[in-house]
């Protein structure tokens, strides 16, 4: 069985996040998306919020897919989780070149650590490559439209919070 892990701290998930998660299904049997607790980032959501969320979303793609998806939080290392779920590659999305610098970096540490689970990047898609979650809560915050870059459900949750 392919195993991809495809790991993040999607606060939130945004259409960038989806867009990753849908192409990256076909080349596993389950896709695994990791969900980082990451107290260091102090997250928007908790971590129940971002499960729930993800889970609602990846039911779609589940569908569409046929591909298993499933939400695994994680707190240990990347690679220690690969292992825990059975991961055999892990999947990272690329933006920019500044992406591609950290995570060159990230799979020379993690092929250290275990040189049997495999890295796959996938590029963004042109409309999705300015997306991040850090940006969507910052426009968000201040009051402006996000729709063009998270699900309506998604939109709804961030409004809960910012009104």
């Amino acid at each position: 069985m392919r195993i991809g892990l495809y790991p993040g701290t999607f606060d939130p998930i945004t259409l960038g996040h989806i867009d990753i998660i849908r192409r990256a299904s076909p080349m596993v049997d389950r896709l695994v998306i990791g969900v980082a607790i990451n107290r260091d980032k102090g997250p928007l959501f908790s971590l129940e919020q971002r499960v729930a969320m993800i889970e609602a979303e990846c039911a779609k793609l589940s569908e569409q897919t046929g591909t298993e998806i499933v939400v695994h939080p994680f707190e240990n290392l990347l690679i220690d989780c690969a292992r825990d779920v059975g991961a055999n590659l892990i999947f990272r999305g690329l933006r920019a070149v500044a992406d591609f610098e950290y995570e060159f970096q990230m799979v020379g540490m993690n092929r250290q650590l275990d040189d049997t689970i495999e890295t796959v990047f996938l590029m963004a898609e042109a409309e999705h490559q300015a997306i991040a979650s850090k940006l969507v809560k910052e426009i968000a915050r201040l009051g402006g439209d996000i729709s063009k870059f998270v699900t309506p459900l998604v939109n709804s949750e961030i409004k809960k919070v910012f009104g």
